[in-house]
C-alpha cells in the first residue's frame, strides 16, 4: 500500500480528466494545485468531474468481465495463443500474473482519493447564494465514494475503507472489517439518497444524463443491502440500515422516480436491436456510464468504452451485423438453454452462431473455448457493408466504441423489490417479479410464483451479462456458487473447480502486499 497511497492520496496534483457527453463533456483540466484550487463552484464542479472521469477506466473490462469468467455463465474465451490468464479467472487459478487483478485496486482508490480530495475541499469553495449545490455535489461525491467502495469490497472481501486522503503516517493502513467499510458505504449512500432531488436524468436529450440522482442512491442502497446481509449473514447493512428502511427505499425507486421498463427487452441492446434501439438514455436506465466515440483513436483519452472490444467476435465481422473483437468470454451453452421457450431475452442477450446461420469458423479464427455463443449485449455493429460503425466515424475499433454501461437498470430495481418485499408484502413481490417475466415473455401466462429461488433466477436471465450472476451466487452461499459454477458441457478444456475457501473472492494482487510490508496478506486459498 505504501507507494500506492502516496502516489494517489498525497500527490499535491490534483489530476482532472474529462468525461463524456453534455454535463461530462469538459476539458482536461491537469496539475491544479489543491491547495489553491477550490475556490469557486466552477471549481468544485471540475473537482466533481475527475471523480466521475474514474468510471470511464473503471468500466473498460475489470469487474464486468472477470465477473462474468468467473461466474456460470462464460469461460475464458479469447484467442488460442493469447495470455492465461482468462483461463484463470475462468479456473480460479492464480498462477501467471500474480498482479492479474491490479486494476480492479488502483481504480477503485483512485475513485475514492478523488472522492475524498473534492469533500475535503467543499468548505473552500465560495459557493455564495449555491448552498443547495454544495449539498448537491457531495452527495455525489459521497455516492460515488461508496460505489468505488463497493466494487472493491465485493471482489477482495475486507478491504482498506478510507474516508479521508491519507497522511504520511498512514502509509500501511491496514484491511478492516467488513462492518467498518459498509458502514461508511451505507452513511454514504443514505446522504446521498436523502440530499439529492427527485430529479430523473434517463430521458432523451437530458444534459445530466450519467449524473447520480436520488433514484440510484436508493436503488444502490438495496442493491448493498442484500449483498452484505446475504453474504455476512446479518439482519442489516453494517448497523446503518435495516431491512424495513431498504425495503421503503426500494420501493420508492419503483413508486416515484419516474422510471420503467422499455417495451421491448431486445431495444435496450444496440446489436439485438439496431434501427428500434431505445436510446441509451431511456427510461429503463437508473444509471450508466457514459461513453463516446469522440476519441477518434487516440490511446491518451479515455472517452470511448474500451469493454465492449473483448466480447466481440473473433477475428471479423459476423453477418454483416456484429463487429470485430477479441472472442473472450464466450458463453456457457447452460445459459442459452436456460431461457424458456418464448422468452424474448434469449436472442438479445446471446448471439447463437449456429442458430441465427453465421458463418463462424472457430479453428480458422483461432478462437480459444468455442461454445457456440457469445456476447449480444454490448456487442458493437456494423454497417451494411461489415464495415465497424465505429471505424466507419472515424475511430479505432478497440477503443473508440461508444455504448453505456448499465449499471442499475429498472428491472433490476423490480427484482430487487421484489425480494425485499417477500416477508413484508407478498402481493407486492409477485407485482414486481410479474412485471419484469411480463415483459420478458409480452404476455401475462408465464408468471413464476415470488420466492427467493424464482427471483434469483430470474436475476440470472433478466440481468446476464451485466456484471451481476457471480455476485449473486456467493452472496447465496458457496455451496449454491460451487453447483453452478461447475456445471459445464462436457470436454477438459470448459472443466472448472469452484473453490470455497477463497470463501468467493479474488486474489489481492501481490504488488500491493508486498508494498504494505506485511499489513495486508493474501486472500485464503490464493496463496
Amino acid at each position: 500500500m505504501k507507494t500506492y497511497i502516496k502516489l494517489f492520496a498525497l500527490s499535491s496534483l490534483l489530476v482532472l480528466g474529462a468525461c463524456s457527453e453534455d454535463f461530462l463533456e469538459n476539458e482536461p483540466y491537469t496539475d491544479k494545485v489543491t491547495d489553491n484550487f477550490y475556490k469557486t463552484p466552477s471549481d468544485a464542479f471540475e473537482g466533481l468531474v475527475a471523480v466521475y472521469d474514474v468510471l470511464q477506466r473503471e468500466a473498460y473490462g475489470t469487474q464486468l468481465i472477470v465477473s462474468e469468467q468467473a461466474s456460470d455463465d462464460c469461460y475464458g474465451g479469447f484467442g488460442i495463443a493469447d495470455p492465461t490468464v482468462d483461463l484463470e479467472w475462468d479456473r480460479f487459478l492464480y498462477t501467471t500474473d500474480k498482479d492479474m487483478n491490479a486494476l480492479i485496486w488502483t481504480n477503485s482508490y483512485l475513485g475514492i482519493y478523488r472522492a475524498n480530495i473534492l469533500l475535503e475541499n467543499l468548505d473552500k469553495v465560495n459557493w455564495g447564494s449555491q448552498t443547495a449545490l454544495k449539498t448537491q455535489y457531495e452527495a455525489e461525491a459521497r455516492f460515488l465514494r461508496a460505489h468505488f467502495h463497493f466494487q472493491a469490497a465485493k471482489m477482495f472481501g475486507e478491504i482498506i475503507p478510507l474516508d479521508h486522503t491519507v497522511t504520511t503516517s498512514e502509509f500501511q493502513l491496514p484491511r478492516q472489517s467488513a462492518e467498518v467499510t459498509y458502514a461508511l458505504i451505507a452513511n454514504d449512500l443514505k446522504f446521498a439518497a436523502d440530499n439529492l432531488g427527485p430529479e430523473n436524468y434517463s430521458k432523451p436529450g437530458n444534459a445530466n444524463y450519467g449524473r447520480i440522482t436520488k433514484w440510484a442512491a436508493e436503488a444502490y442502497l438495496a442493491r448493498t443491502f442484500l449483498f452484505y446481509t446475504d453474504y455476512y449473514e446479518k439482519p442489516d447493512l453494517a448497523g446503518v440500515i435495516n431491512k424495513a428502511e431498504a425495503t421503503t427505499y426500494i420501493n420508492d425507486v419503483v413508486s416515484n422516480s419516474g422510471h420503467g421498463l422499455v417495451s421491448d427487452f431486445a431495444n435496450l441492446w444496440l446489436a439485438a436491436s439496431f434501427a428500434n434501439f431505445a436510446g441509451e438514455d431511456n427510461t429503463e436506465m437508473v444509471w450508466a456510464v457514459r461513453f463516446n466515440g469522440s476519441g477518434k483513436g487516440s490511446w491518451d483519452l479515455h472517452e470511448g468504452n474500451r469493454f465492449q472490444v473483448n466480447i466481440a467476435p473473433r477475428g471479423g465481422s459476423v453477418g454483416n451485423k456484429y463487429a470485430t473483437g477479441w472472442g473472450g468470454a464466450t458463453v456457457n451453452p447452460l445459459l442459452y438453454a436456460a431461457y424458456e421457450s418464448g422468452d424474448t431475452r434469449r436472442d438479445a442477450t446471446i448471439i447463437a452462431y449456429e442458430e441465427e446461420g453465421l458463418d463462424f469458423d472457430p479453428e480458422a479464427r483461432e478462437q480459444r473455448q468455442y461454445t457456440g455463443y457469445s456476447w449480444k449485449k454490448y456487442c458493437p455493429i456494423t454497417d451494411a457493408a461489415g464495415v465497424a460503425i465505429v471505424e466507419t466515424n472515424g475511430g479505432n475499433f478497440q477503443i473508440d466504441n461508444y455504448q453505456d454501461y448499465a449499471i442499475i437498470r429498472y428491472a433490476d430495481v423490480l427484482l430487487m423489490a421484489a425480494e425485499l418485499n417477500l416477508e413484508s408484502n407478498l402481493a407486492l413481490a409477485q407485482s414486481d417479479l410479474d412485471k419484469v417475466r411480463d415483459r420478458a415473455f409480452k404476455n401475462t401466462t408465464n408468471r413464476k410464483t415470488a420466492n427467493k429461488e424464482n427471483i434469483m433466477e430470474e436475476r440470472r436471465l433478466e440481468l446476464a451479462l451485466e456484471g451481476q450472476r457471480y455476485f449473486d451466487l456467493i452472496r447465496q452461499d458457496m455451496t449454491v456458487a460451487k453447483t453452478a459454477i461447475e456445471k459445464n458441457p462436457a470436454g477438459s478444456q470448459f472443466a472448472v473447480t469452484f473453490r470455497p475457501e477463497t470463501l468467493g473472492w479474488f486474489p489481492l494482487p501481490q504488488s500491493q502486499i508486498v508494498l504494505s510490508n506485511g499489513t495486508i496478506t493474501q486472500n485464503p486459498g490464493w496463496n
